[in-house]
């Protein structure tokens, strides 16, 4: 399916001159034309939407960086003055705040589709750690960007995750003070972190188009999980535009109705209040959080009681991620067709969700109020340190311990031979099938 022949004619002088050059426009049109799985469904709509986030974020972070002034001094006074006194500053500082949680919604979204679907089976591994990196450079890019409006959480963010690399034996140190610019956070650390914020969309970019060239080779997956017979791809398959470019399009217009709801309605709803108050380095916030993307992997930090393994934990829980092709052990691809692994599935979702709410509690709060905390010989170990700690040990467990076993002892249903069986139990070809019937068959 993805070794389909080009259909692109070059008709003018200009473009087969620019073909037998640098034929961008026969990728963009083999792109376009490339064969789809015909029963793709809305899962299937937030690779493009996070096209769309990025060029939003690149496009909104340059006109920002025109403005911003990365001096410590400056720099809370520089993002307030962008809000005040540049024309549609505003808008383009909250466009460019909330861009970055609808990117991660979406992103979130998409690598949750694929983990049940099974797209990181073979052969569609590279298109899996590609899209890993990206993840973790996106994670990067956003940690790096919280620092910059130098506000209380900003600084005090930067300082505890900073702070993280220097527990890493014998060479933590030595990348702290390279990381900072100096024994501290100053001047230094702020340069380094717009230089870098600025540089890794492109990067980011960068990795995009190496993902969407593994896709283009090894192909789409689809809900059935099954790889489609080159003799029966004519029947399987429809060309990727009109079909899903409309389908794509009416998802990202319903995404971009969301995004503007926070926009324009409520722009500082997944922000921080604290983040509005210039950086004190010597009033410590009463709590200190990062923003909610991040906060199941700050829980899965938190709930280490040593600081070094707990920077192991939570540099593994995304490590994890990037092995997942060789962990699953089945042969089904699609959770569609097995039971026993969408249950630990959807706990695992769930679970997701309580390390995101264990992470923007308290250290010393209770799972709920009036719930007890237990006196051990080390201290007291209240309610909701164990909650984290029972989720985290399942976010592993379902990678390195149900994956691999499950996939060897689970029995799948029955998995259909081609993907028209699903769609059309009768038989037949989905074009003919779908036509109206003639005026001379009516009567």
């Amino acid at each position: 399916m993805s070794d389909h022949e080009s259909t692109y004619v070059p008709k003018t002088g200009i473009e087969k001159w620019l073909d037998s050059r640098l034929p961008i426009v026969r990728f963009g049109a083999d792109y376009m034309s490339l064969p789809t799985p015909k029963n793709l469904n809305y899962w299937w709509t937030f690779g493009g939407i996070l096209a769309l986030c990025l060029v939003v974020q690149i496009a909104t972070g340059i006109i920002l960086a025109m403005h911003y002034v990365p001096n410590t001094e400056l720099a809370f006074a520089s993002v307030e003055r962008i809000m005040r006194d540049v024309n549609g500053g505003d808008i383009i500082r909250y466009t460019h705040a909330n861009g970055a949680s609808m990117f991660f919604i979406a992103v979130y979204l998409h690598m949750l589709r694929g983990l049940y679907y099974g797209s990181y089976k073979a052969p569609r591994e590279m298109i899996w750690i590609v899209g890993c990196v990206i993840f973790f450079l996106m994670i990067a890019t956003a940690f790096l960007g919280y620092v910059l409006p130098w506000g209380q959480m900003s600084f005090w963010g930067a300082e505890v995750i900073t702070n993280l690399i220097g527990a890493i034996p014998l060479v933590g140190e030595p990348i702290l003070i390279w990381l900072r610019g100096g024994p501290a956070i100053d001047n230094a650390t702020l340069n380094r972190f717009f230089s870098l914020h600025y540089l890794l969309p492109f990067v980011i970019a960068g990795c995009v188009v190496l993902h969407l060239w593994a896709l283009h080779h090894a192909g789409q997956n689809n809900p059935v999980g099954i790889l489609i017979p080159k003799d029966r791809t004519a029947k399987d398959t429809v060309p990727f535009h009109p079909y899903f470019t409309v389908k794509d399009g009416f998802a990202i217009v319903l995404f971009l109705i969301l995004f503007a709801i926070f926009v324009f309605f409520m722009p500082n709803a997944l922000g921080h209040a604290d983040n509005y108050i210039p950086a004190n380095p010597l009033q410590t916030p009463a709590h200190i959080v990062p923003e909610w993307y991040m906060l199941p992997f700050y829980a899965i930090l938190r709930a280490i009681p040593d600081k070094f393994l707990g920077v192991v934990a939570m540099f593994s829980a995304i490590g994890v991620l990037f092995i997942l092709p060789w962990l699953d052990t089945s042969k089904v691809r699609s959770m569609r067709y097995r039971p026993a692994m969408r249950t630990f599935f959807v706990i695992f979702v769930l679970v997701g969700i309580g390390l995101g709410w264990c992470g923007a509690q308290l250290p010393d709060s209770p799972v709920v109020p009036g719930m007890p905390s237990f006196q051990l010989a080390d201290g007291m170990l209240n309610s909701y340190l164990w909650l984290n700690r029972l989720l985290t040990f399942y976010y592993f467990l379902f990678f390195i311990v149900l994956m691999p076993l499950v996939g060897l002892r689970e029995t799948p249903r029955p998995i259909p031979a081609t993907i028209s069986e699903p769609v059309l139990p009768g038989g037949g070809d989905a074009m003919t099938s779908a036509a109206p019937a003639s005026p001379e068959k009516k009567g």
